[in-house]
């Protein structure tokens, strides 16, 4: 299983967030770099893989309700895919 560690406190913009993401997962450079395009390629992930968000409350302290959203695409990925665990540490 692969593991993802991402820090809460390293996604200060939406920009730097995406980039961050981007290279965490390892995307693709046609990565749309938004929330749709996260989904689009996490939702079709073919293998296992643990998420560990830690830091979780600095998404939303720095990126507002574009954090909550993000927060809210994790538990969906969770919550809908066989193959993707989300867990959070502070």
């Amino acid at each position: 299983m692969d593991k993802v560690i991402l820090n809460g406190k390293r996604m200060i913009t939406t920009e730097r967030t995406h980039a961050y993401l981007k290279r965490k997962f390892g995307f693709p450079e046609y990565y749309g770099r938004n929330l749709d395009a996260l989904w689009d390629l996490l939702s079709s992930w073919d293998r296992e893989m643990e998420i560990v968000i830690v830091n979780h409350k600095a998404v939303t302290e720095n990126l507002d309700g574009y954090g909550v959203s993000l927060l809210k695409l994790f538990r969906e990925l969770d919550e809908e895919s066989r193959h993707i665990h989300v867990t959070y540490q502070n």
